[in-house]
């Protein structure tokens, strides 16, 4: 039988090489929006940043209004993400979210991964998998890494912009188990008039090994990098020419960061089960300025400076039992997860020419999180398979302010009810019904804020942990030859919350919303060498009751919210000594006031790969991003800032566009 949130992974079994970009088959998930992105995806198609992989989960859209060397920019199912809340990502199992991060609520930065060593992706949507807990409200992704690779690799990419790029990556048996290694160099300006001067490196140590029923590895990576920023700019100043469609307002933005971790990852398999855990132990820095509202304060500007120092260590441990119980089989899970993080310090800075200037508010912080779960699989009959979660969370929060009176601890508890319901398959065609509860954690100087650092006005706490609901109808089909097809009905809650702001060290209302949509996806093998995908979703997001915009503006709509998201994508694979990849990608306009009186318009990007193998070993791909040079926007925001010369605030649409026509040459041996 097929237990839901292992049937990807199960290393018990025989590895099975996949012919599609997405192993998607009847009989392996739980739910219509769950699926797995195979190597053979992750390795075609070209990315302009390493986050872009999950891009590849369908309905994903990754932007950056920023430098790239901070977390991206993301969205799902009517969600502005921000950089991570209310999607979790995980690598080996290790949580890449960050909570009481100092730039925002579960900051999500994958600039550590390389796209080569990536074997899958499985990926969920909604909060229906007991396993889920924090930041998983809209869906998770699970990226897994190789233990090894069939042949070493050595590559190099130049491009535009001064855009450079080495590999080296190999691995190689020692007397007991493999040994993975791997180093990336980095550098780019990118288009922008104040060159980004982005200098990447990553390295990463692995070592596996597999003995009998018993597989583990151990991980070390380490990831470092420094870049000038270029924000989003108000649209005035492009129309006047005050500045290019690249330019800067605050040419002395920029940041800095670091990320070390160790993760132990382990599976064995016993008599009528398996044992699963593994433990992580991260150290992260960031160091970050930005100016978005430019000079409210005409004399000094409004730069400011977010940094933090962080201790992560967890780790997770779940024992499955598989048996028939009364002629039905059954599968039983029991997991724990521990979490603790240790930011010493976190704050925000008041900055001037990129340099600190005073402090806004600098805190301690020691947050621990607990999740304890049980979910319960039976096959009651041929046609019907049953899925019942619960888990029940907890987090606890000791905040040391340098403004007395936002010190403080806080703890709280929320249980989180799961069931699926699974038909079929008839003609190779299923059905599913899902349900449960969620929720996202808030920040820990949220959750204990009683006066304002901006004012010293006083505030209200943020509520610990946002309680979400959803539900989703769907259907996943095999019935045509060489095609996986899906389409899911969805709905989500999110209850009324307070959430921290990490840009202005307050809290910020929001109300009630909800959240509703469809989703169509489409996986095709027309020839051996020939793969196509088409995945179309639509979404509405309103807040239940009317909110009140910053400026003055009433309404229902929930600003940033991309209501069209579709993406077509064409592989060709060994057609002959050529390859190819072909993607096209459409978020459409977004309301960006609550009344809907201002929208952003929509964006459609195309990115193309051809390739030409020499011999079996030496390959050369040329890489075109923006293909026909779109100028559209990654991302737009509605607010008010103030331009050097000007006498008051003024309200105005920011954007950061997208990189213009960008093409990369990488040439990559084999050894």
């Amino acid at each position: 039988m097929s237990v839901p949130g292992h049937a990807d992974e199960a290393p018990s079994l025989p590895e099975v090489v996949a012919t599609a970009n997405y192993n998607n088959a009847v009989g392996t998930t739980q739910s219509a929006s769950e699926g797995t992105v195979t190597a053979k995806l992750v390795q075609a198609r070209p990315t302009l940043r390493p986050a872009e992989i999950l891009e590849f989960v369908p309905g994903v859209i990754v932007s950056q209004h920023s430098g790239d060397g901070k977390a991206n920019q993301y969205y799902l199912r009517g969600f502005n993400l921000d950089h991570g809340t209310d999607f979790a990502t995980f690598v080996d199992g290790m949580p890449v979210n960050m909570p009481t991060h100092a730039h925002g609520q579960g900051y999500t930065d994958l600039n550590f991964l390389m796209p080569e060593l990536v074997r899958s992706v499985h990926y969920r949507k909604g909060p229906y998998v007991a396993e889920d807990g924090d930041f998983s409200s809209a869906g998770t992704a699970r990226i897994q890494l190789v233990d090894q690779l069939p042949k070493g690799i050595a590559s190099v990419t130049l491009g535009e912009h001064a855009y450079a790029r080495t590999l080296l990556a190999d691995s190689t048996p020692l007397r007991t188990g493999q040994l993975l290694y791997a180093a990336e160099i980095a550098h780019n300006d990118g288009p922008w008039q104040n060159p980004e001067n982005f200098h990447r490196f990553n390295g990463l140590l692995r070592y596996s090994l597999a003995e009998g029923d018993t597989r583990q590895s151990l991980t070390a990576m380490a990831y470092t990098a420094r870049w000038n920023s270029t924000d989003q700019v108000p649209q005035r100043a492009v129309d006047s020419g005050l500045i290019g469609r690249f330019g800067a307002i605050d040419p002395t933005d920029h940041g800095e960061t670091r990320r070390a971790s160790l993760s132990w990852d382990a599976l064995k398999v016993v008599d009528g089960g398996e044992w699963r855990a593994n433990a992580y132990a991260i150290q992260s820095h960031l160091d970050l300025f930005s100016n978005f509202t430019y000079f409210t304060d005409p004399i000094h500007g409004d730069q400011f400076e977010q940094a933090e120092d962080r201790q992560v260590l967890g780790g997770t441990v779940s024992r499955l039992w598989q048996a028939d119980v009364a002629g039905l089989g059954m599968g039983n899970t029991l997991g724990l997860q521990w979490r603790h993080d240790r930011l010493s310090p976190v704050g925000l800075y008041s900055a001037e020419g990129g340099q600190r200037s005073g402090t806004t508010q600098e805190s301690r912080v020691r947050e621990t999180s607990a999740g304890l779960y049980g979910q319960n699989d039976i096959r009651w009959t041929p046609w019907l398979r049953s899925v019942a979660g619960l888990r029940v969370d907890h987090v606890n929060v000791d905040v040391d302010s340098s403004i007395a009176a936002n010190s403080g601890t806080r703890s709280a508890w929320v249980n989180s009810p799961k069931l699926s319901l699974i038909f079929g398959p008839w003609s190779r065609t299923e059905f599913f019904a899902n349900a449960g509860q969620g929720f996202h954690s808030n920040d820990a100087r949220g959750m204990t804020a009683k006066v304002r650092p901006s004012d010293g006005e006083a505030t209200d706490a943020a509520v610990p942990l946002v309680r979400t609901r959803g539900s989703e109808l769907g259907m996943r089909s095999e019935w045509l030859p060489g095609l996986q097809t899906s389409l899911s009905l969805w709905q989500l809650k999110l209850d009324s919350e307070l959430v921290f702001s990490g840009d202005a060290g307050d809290t910020e209302a929001s109300g009630a919303s909800k959240r509703h949509g469809i989703e169509f996806n489409n996986h095709y093998i027309a020839r051996h060498w020939l793969l196509f995908d088409a995945d179309l979703a639509f979404s509405q997001a309103r807040f239940d009751q009317p909110q009140q915009g910053e400026g003055g503006q009433t309404g229902r709509y929930v600003p940033g919210s991309v209501r069209k998201v579709a993406s077509f994508g064409m592989t060709l694979t060994e057609l002959g000594p050529w390859f190819g990849q072909l993607q096209v990608r459409y978020f459409g306009p977004r309301p960006l006031v609550e009344d809907n009186s201002v929208r952003s318009k929509g964006t459609t990007l195309t990115y193309a790969r051809v390739g030409y193998k020499f011999s079996p070993d030496i390959k050369l791909a040329l890489d075109v991003f923006n293909l026909f040079d779109r100028k559209v926007s990654d991302i737009d925001y509605y607010y008010a800032s103030r331009l050097k010369g000007e006498t008051a605030d003024v309200f105005d649409v920011h954007s950061h566009p997208a990189e213009p026509r960008t093409v990369r040459l990488t040439l990559t041996a084999n050894f």
